[in-house]
């Protein structure tokens, strides 16, 4: 019997073998998020009612004002976006396979496509093709 752990220690799940989807690319110049600069950055808690465009888009408006030197506006977002999370849609990061995501492009594709599904997007094109003017109802009430 080589190894002697107990099944509780078989079980416990450590951080150094279960890392995060994001891979982030090494930079040339050292890069620090400040803590003033993470409390700027919008939050979406994945509820119902929120909307995922319009979060990357006050992301993205945060995030342009960030401009170390020798850092790419995208590579600040990538970094940055964990901490834009939280709640349900914190759970993106945790399910999504280790190392899976490398670049800005794929955080907002796997963002989108997990918090706007296609099927949202066919419900809604739905709903503005089956509207109807209803008898006595004016073209501005319309």
């Amino acid at each position: 019997m080589a190894d002697e752990r107990t099944l509780r220690e078989f079980a416990t799940s450590y951080l150094n073998q279960q890392p995060l989807c994001i891979t982030y690319p090494a930079l040339d110049v050292p890069f620090e998020l400040k803590f003033g600069l993470i409390h700027l950055l919008p939050s979406f808690h994945g509820l119902p009612g929120e909307d995922p465009h319009k979060h990357l888009k006050e992301f993205h408006m945060v995030c342009s004002t960030m401009k170390p030197q020798g850092v790419i506006e995208k590579q600040i977002k990538l970094r940055d976006f964990p901490f834009s999370l939280a709640d349900k849609a914190k759970d993106l990061l945790y399910y999504l396979p280790s190392g899976s995501i490398t670049t800005w492009a794929e955080t907002k594709t796997q963002f989108l496509k997990k918090l706007f599904p296609a099927s949202w997007a066919t419900s809604i094109r739905k709903d503005i093709c089956g509207i109807r003017q209803f008898n006595g109802e004016t073209l501005h009430e319309y």
